[in-house]
């Protein structure tokens, strides 16, 4: 049974996170994390739950947590996660990071923990996601520069960041199809007196609102024709059943950085 520790432990998807642990045959909940002053913090998880007790303290005290776990899987927050990604490879740790929403700095910070820990990072977890990630590259690549690119994608009013880190993986395959760094050709919304698209830009455009789980559109427009690839996630737990894939996977890995699409054997 593999130990996990899960980070934000009250938070939406730390809920489903131990449930899923709660009903797997190969792991077991070994770590349940909040921070300091919250009210989750050192009171019986089940309880905190709204269940019966079950025997484990949520914890403000990371260390403690990785102490007791062989992984540990976080969508928590930027600042959080490049802290646990330097904790968690000190402790021998493997690292499973959902969070979205960082900065250059951050993904170097998270780099250099990889040197010595183990860490698979992914905007989005889920095998449709990653394969429709797959297919982005394969048609930028076929279809050339003709075809203006435009990634639209809407989620619940809650989310804090934008573009989603699940429209930047699109982006980022779309860009290597076509043999370019994504940040030389990024347009991220338009206002106003904007001018010609540039040529070849690829486009981001965020809907936020409701209880969207997560839609995403990539568009190729081209003169008398568009092709649309989607993907519609109408449920949490699929990013979840794939963050655990991901846990189980990296036992048997060397440290690194990896991604969903070396967990599900989609690499190149």
């Amino acid at each position: 049974m593999v130990r996990m520790a899960v980070m934000g432990a009250s938070g939406r998807m730390g809920q489903i996170l131990i449930r899923l642990i709660d009903e797997s045959d190969s792991a077991t909940l070994t770590g349940a994390v909040e921070r300091e002053g919250h009210d989750w913090a050192s009171r019986d998880l089940g309880a905190a739950m709204g269940g019966p007790p079950r025997g484990l303290i949520v914890t403000s005290d990371r260390a403690e947590a990785l102490a007791a776990s062989d992984v540990v899987i976080d969508f928590t927050t930027p600042a959080v996660t490049v802290a646990l990604a330097q904790e968690a490879a000190r402790a021998g740790v493997a690292h499973v990071i959902g969070t979205t929403g960082f900065s250059e700095d951050d993904l170097a910070a998270i780099s250099r923990a990889a040197e010595t820990g183990r860490i698979v990072r992914a905007g989005n977890m889920s095998l449709g996601v990653n394969l429709l990630v797959t297919l982005t590259r394969q048609v930028a690549a076929a279809l050339g520069s003709e075809y203006d690119i435009e990634i639209v994608e809407a989620h619940h009013r809650h989310k804090v960041d934008a573009p989603s880190g699940t429209a930047l993986m699109l982006g980022d395959a779309a860009a290597e199809g076509r043999g370019v760094a994504l940040g030389d050709v990024a347009d991220r919304g338009r206002d106003g007196i904007t001018g010609a698209r540039a040529p070849g830009a690829i486009g981001f455009h965020a809907i936020r609102g409701g209880d969207y789980v997560g839609e995403h559109d990539v568009i190729f427009a081209g003169e008398g024709e568009r092709i649309t690839l989607r993907h519609v996630a109408s449920d949490r737990a699929l990013f979840v059943r794939g963050a655990l894939r991901a846990a189980l996977w990296l036992q048997t890995q060397g440290p690194g950085e990896y991604s969903m699409l070396d967990v599900l054997g989609l690499a190149r």
